[in-house]
């Protein structure tokens, strides 16, 4: 957090959700700050939600536009649902009028219009309104206007003198085109906050937008970049998530998945606030596995969040139907939330915002995220990640959350990878893994890993389908190569489970 000595001022809402929590509560009043960002980035929506929260709260409001005209920002409030009335606009059309200059086309050159005369006309205008909320968009226009940057900072100083002595809170937009898109360190002295707006455009999948509060003096605040989404009703900012603030006492005691070999391979039950990894090949039943949890959690009468990455929704509970494990009673009572995730359209931040609103608000005591691969598809060009998913385990096991992570190891057989090395990150790892055995191909499940206390080091089959659903066998003692990914089993035929008829295998 970064902070100046002494108490904060009292804080006015910015009306953008989620901003005001990486704010600290929201801007300090009567100050002067600065939105910066490139085109496309959000900077008018945010101004205008900013003006509508005051307006909701019987605060007066100017809107000064020096690019775009009143029917452009007209119709940006429209196509979010807003209506503006109450909020006064100023155009730079209407300073041409005033300084008596002929308007022989619609096409404004600010150029021709002298600075001095114009900043006077603006300052007459909050006069006139009494506005105690004002927006500048943008300062590119100014800059033309002052034609060097002494003159520009003089007048930003000026504006900035004017507004103090009225106790406004103004917001200037800067597009930093006339910067080349390089912030103005000018305008960062002068502003008493700065709040930048990012928008990428990824290889693949919709544009990602990212928010960074680059200085406000005398508040805490919340540092480093934080995801946000434009949507019908405006901007929604995703805080970084900070997984110290959110630990919760709990009793770790284990999770029974209801089949009684499978919780004793794990001592009795991965335990809450840990993290569990299923890993193995496709189709040896991880995601099975995790939904038998989940099932059983449901069936106690516990909240449980699921969120699919890979498999389609539809398809994922018909399977689970057939098996005995029909989820569909428990998500119509609220019981399972099931997500499915479009990895194109979906950023960091506002996963762990949706994760969190699950552990939070709904109290789920069981999380699946199915699966890594998905989640790593998801974030194909973020830094850091293995940082981000550490602090999103972090946070779910500080809230007593048993998180069950699938992991698709890549290949059937033989040496298998991951796409993303999490093993130090989980407290327990169950492996999958296929064998051949009579001519039939057969599954091996066993734990490699517990941090929760003693486990099981033995090797059992595993079994998926028929009327048993889940089903794991005796130890299998004669076995060699499990772990290189191609098993061989050399025992007799005894400890194997019976072979189911032939319209069930």
């Amino acid at each position: 957090m970064a902070a100046e000595a002494g108490e904060s001022p009292a804080r006015i809402p910015t009306g953008v959700n989620g901003l005001d929590d990486v704010l600290g509560g929201g801007l300090a009043p009567n100050r002067l700050y600065l939105i910066e960002g490139a085109p496309g980035s959000g900077k008018t929506t945010l101004a205008l939600r900013f003006l509508l929260a005051g307006r909701d709260r019987g605060e007066p409001g100017l809107y000064v536009t020096l690019s775009e005209t009143a029917e452009e920002l007209q119709s940006v409030a429209a196509s979010h649902g807003w209506d503006l009335d109450g909020i006064a606009l100023f155009e730079l059309a209407a300073a041409e009028a005033a300084l008596g200059q002929e308007r022989d086309t619609t096409l404004l050159h600010p150029w021709e219009i002298e600075l001095g005369e114009t900043v006077g006309l603006i300052t007459s205008e909050v006069e006139r309104t009494g506005a105690v909320r004002v927006v500048f968009d943008s300062l590119s226009e100014m800059r033309l206007l002052a034609q060097d940057s002494l003159r520009f900072r003089r007048q930003v100083l000026a504006l900035k003198q004017f507004f103090a002595a009225r106790g406004a809170t103004v917001l200037l937009v800067d597009d930093m085109a006339g910067t080349n898109g390089i912030p103005d360190r000018q305008l960062h002295s002068l502003s008493h906050g700065v709040i930048t707006l990012e928008r990428r455009t990824l290889d693949f999948g919709g544009a990602r937008r990212r928010v960074e509060v680059a200085k406000m003096r005398g508040t805490q605040y919340r540092e480093g970049w934080h995801d946000y989404v434009i949507r019908r009703g405006g901007l929604e900012v995703f805080p970084r998530l900070v997984a110290a603030d959110h630990h919760l006492p709990f009793v770790g005691d284990p999770v029974t998945s209801g089949v009684p070999k499978l919780d004793h391979l794990l001592g009795g039950g991965p335990l809450r606030g840990t993290c569990l990894l299923l890993s193995g090949p496709a189709g040896a039943g991880k995601s099975t596995l995790a939904m038998q949890w989940v099932h059983t959690a449901a069936e106690r009468g516990e909240r449980c969040a699921i969120y699919q990455f890979d498999e389609r929704e539809g398809t994922l509970l018909t399977r689970l139907a057939r098996l005995g494990l029909d989820l569909e009673p428990h998500i119509a009572t609220g019981r399972v939330t099931l997500r499915q995730i479009d990895p194109g359209e979906i950023s960091p931040g506002e996963f762990a915002c949706m994760l969190r609103a699950d552990a939070e608000a709904a109290g789920a005591r069981i999380v699946v995220i199915d699966s890594l691969s998905g989640y790593l598809a998801a974030m194909p060009q973020e830094n850091q990640l293995l940082l981000q998913l550490h602090e999103l385990l972090s946070y779910l096991n500080q809230r007593g959350v048993l998180t069950l992570l699938i992991n698709p190891q890549r290949g059937l057989i033989g040496t298998m990878q991951s796409n993303l090395d999490v093993s130090a990150l989980c407290d327990a790892i169950l492996l999958l893994r296929f064998f051949e055995a009579s001519g039939r191909v057969r599954k091996a499940v066993s734990v490699i890993k517990n941090r929760g206390g003693p486990h099981e080091e033995t090797i059992r089959e595993l079994r998926i389908g028929g009327d048993e659903g889940v089903t794991v066998g005796e130890v299998l003692t004669a076995f060699q190569g499990v772990l290189t990914g191609t098993p061989t089993y050399l025992g007799g035929e005894a400890p194997l489970l019976s072979e189911r008829p032939a319209a069930d295998a």
